[in-house]
C-alpha cells in the first residue's frame, strides 16, 4: 500500500461520511446528554455500515454485477424513504412533544436504518474499487470506516453541544436536516 492509495481511501471516507456526520449531528441534537460510551456506539454504528458496504459492492462486481446494477437505481429512492420515515418520526416527535420532557435517546432500530441509509450509496463505491485486490479492498474498507468513525463523533459533539443550546427545538431541527439528506441523496441518484 502506498500513499496515493492511503489517501484516495481517506478522500473516499470523508465524500462517503458526510450524510453520516449530518445524521450524527442530528442524532447529538436529539439527545444532548449522551454518554462517550453511547457516542462511539453510535459512530460505531455508521463506521460499521460504511465498512461493509463498499465491501459488499467490491463482492458485488467480482460476482453478480448485473443484478446489482438493477438494485443500483432503487438507492436513491431506498435512502430517500428509510431518512424521510427517520426524519417524519422525528418532526413529528418534536412537534407534539412538551417542552419540558426530554427527547428519549434513538433506538436500536432507528439507528440500523440510519446507517444503512447513510452507507447505501457506499455499495457503489465497490465499482470504483474493483479493481483491487481482496487485501486493498478490504484495507480501503477500513480506512474509509475509520475515517467515518471520526466525523460521526465530531458530529455527535457539536450536535450534542447545539442540542443542550436548543433544548425542545432540536428534535424538529434534526428531523428537517434528516429529511434534506434523503433528498439531497434522491436528487443526486435521479439527475
Amino acid at each position: 500500500m502506498n500513499l496515493l492509495f492511503i489517501f484516495n481511501s481517506i478522500a473516499l471516507g470523508v465524500g462517503l461520511a458526510m450524510d453520516a456526520f449530518s445524521v450524527s449531528l442530528a442524532n447529538g441534537l436529539r439527545e444532548p446528554s449522551m454518554s462517550l460510551k453511547r457516542m462511539f456506539v453510535i459512530a460505531g454504528t455508521f463506521a460499521f455500515f460504511q465498512i461493509i458496504m463498499p465491501l459488499a459492492g467490491w463482492v458485488c462486481v467480482h460476482t453478480v454485477v448485473t443484478y446489482f446494477k438493477l438494485f443500483e437505481k432503487a438507492i436513491p429512492w431506498i435512502a430517500l424513504g428509510l431518512l424521510g420515515y427517520i426524519g417524519g418520526s422525528m418532526l413529528k416527535e418534536g412537534l407534539h412533544q412538551d417542552p419540558e420532557e426530554e427527547l428519549s435517546e434513538v433506538g436500536g432500530g432507528t439507528l440500523f436504518m440510519q446507517g444503512i441509509a447513510t452507507s447505501i450509496d457506499a455499495l457503489s463505491v465497490g465499482f470504483t474499487i474493483a479493481e483491487y485486490d481482496l487485501l486493498h479492498a478490504i484495507s480501503a474498507s477500513l480506512i474509509i470506516g475509520a475515517v467515518t468513525l471520526a466525523i460521526c463523533l465530531a458530529g455527535l459533539k457539536i450536535g450534542r453541544q447545539f442540542g443542550l443550546k436548543l433544548a425542545g427545538k432540536a428534535s424538529i431541527l434534526g428531523g428537517v436536516i434528516l429529511i434534506c439528506i434523503g433528498l439531497e441523496i434522491f436528487l443526486t441518484g435521479i439527475l
